[in-house]
């Protein structure tokens, strides 16, 4: 996959790792958009050097969607922990 299709997938990933895990970021939209692209990058990273499952060329790959969204979910906890959840304040 291009990184074309990397930012799409990462902006889906973003999408679907903040409904997953709902709350108020202190980046907001655009924090929360950067940190589904980073993630989705990561998770294929991830996925393709330790879990020895490489990303393939399609986009549709259950594989990647998953690792993706991991990434993205992993990435937001992270983001809230050292951030903090806006709405605790």
């Amino acid at each position: 996959m291009g990184y074309i299709s990397w930012i799409i997938l990462g902006l889906l990933a973003g999408a679907i790792a903040k409904f997953l895990l709902p709350g108020r970021d202190p980046g907001g939209l655009i924090g929360t958009t950067v940190i589904g692209i980073i993630g989705a990058f990561i998770g294929g990273w991830i996925s393709s050097t330790f879990l020895d499952h490489p990303v393939t060329k399609n986009f549709f790959d259950g594989a990647t969607w998953l690792s993706a969204i991991g990434g993205a979910l992993v990435l937001l906890i992270v983001y809230r922990i050292f951030f903090g959840d806006s709405r605790s304040r």
